[in-house]
């Protein structure tokens, strides 16, 4: 009987996260507000930037941190706390057009916007077309990924 209880406490186990419920859908009055805190953290993040506040930075990005650049490299968390305290041009405090913030459900955030980047290489600004992928981590948000695609230059 003890072998009958243990494997019926085995399959239960086992199944448990087969039977989990998905994360429930937002209503618009939710979901408003999530998109009103991620656009105060994106200001909040702007902030510790141009204040060049590492301490502040190191909590604002995800460990897993990941940006791609338009020019195709990437960066991890440190280079890009690293780029964006020697002043280095970056989308997350730069000026930003078409900004939309979706979200899929309460503990992710996905903004686009367009931005003007002024190029390292060549000096001329550009427009980037970006995508910022923000995680709820306990009560407040951190940035988890970026990508931008450099567009036409900025006459």
């Amino acid at each position: 009987m003890p072998r009958l209880a243990a494997l019926l406490l085995l399959c239960l186990i086992w199944a448990a996260p087969v039977c989990a419920h998905p994360p429930a859908i937002l209503n618009q009055q939710a979901e408003k507000a999530v998109v009103e805190e991620v656009a105060e953290f994106r200001k909040v993040l702007a902030a510790a930037i141009e204040k060049k506040d590492a301490a502040a930075l190191r909590t604002h990005y995800a460990d897993a941190f990941v940006h791609t650049h338009g020019s195709g490299k990437v960066d991890g968390k440190d280079a890009r706390i690293v780029s964006a305290l020697a002043g280095d041009p970056v989308i997350e405090n730069a000026p930003v057009t078409d900004l939309v913030i979706r979200v899929p459900g309460g503990w992710t955030a996905i903004a686009t916007g367009v931005s003007p980047i002024k190029s390292m290489a060549d000096g001329k600004t550009y427009s980037f077309r970006w995508t910022a992928v923000y995680v709820r981590i306990g009560d407040g948000w951190q940035l988890g990924a970026s990508q931008a695609t450099r567009l036409a230059e900025v006459k």
